[in-house]
């Protein structure tokens, strides 16, 4: 068993449990499945949000650009998989992004702000997720590519809370993120069956 001391990273309330460390590492194969679906899952968000909000320049414009560069990480986890001779195949999902995206709120403005919260909570836990497999992972070489990933994540919550911030005010923003990110870490106070990034 590892030990519950896990940093916490900004946007989060909670530290993930080092019982999700032990089922990710005796499960990496799967680990690595999942993580090729969450790089397309997350360039699909960001392609949604230029096609729900075209006249937002800022926001087209930085969200297209993580829209390539979450297919760019898609590709290389393939490889990846292809290396270790894992198939493409289907996951059953756990229920952390669809119990996020429950909350974003159905009409504007509300919408945008908690789309791009949702975003950027779902981006800092996986900065978080990716810096414990690479520091935990037995595998060198698959350590430094989660390692080498990292950079990516922090810098996608942060492109997202940066949106949040020229489109709505500060104290809105905090107010409505404290509580997004105590469901957040809420919805992972029970580890899910099934080895998942997210889960």
């Amino acid at each position: 068993m590892l030990s519950n001391t896990v940093p916490t990273i900004k946007l989060l309330k909670s530290a993930t449990q080092s019982a999700w460390i032990d089922q990710a590492i005796a499960n990496l194969d799967v680990i690595l499945l999942d993580h090729s679906h969450c790089e397309r899952k997350a360039a699909g968000v960001a392609l949604n949000f230029l096609f729900r909000y075209p006249a937002h320049e800022l926001l087209v414009r930085k969200l297209t650009a993580i829209a390539q560069e979450e297919l760019e990480h898609f590709e290389l986890v393939n490889q990846w998989l292809e290396k270790r001779g894992i198939p493409l195949a289907p996951l059953t999902p756990s229920s952390y992004g669809a119990k996020l995206k429950g909350q974003v709120r159905r009409n504007e403005p509300e919408h945008l702000l908690d789309s791009l919260l949702v975003a950027a909570l779902i981006e800092a836990r996986s900065h978080e997720r990716l810096g414990l497999l690479a520091d935990y992972c037995p595998e060198p070489d698959l350590a430094q590519f989660y390692r080498g990933l990292m950079a990516s994540e922090a810098r996608h919550y942060g492109i997202y809370w940066v949106l949040a911030d020229t489109y709505f005010e500060r104290e809105v923003i905090q107010s409505r993120l404290e509580e997004l990110s105590i469901f957040e870490s809420e919805i992972l106070v029970s580890l899910h069956s099934q080895p998942r990034i997210h889960s």
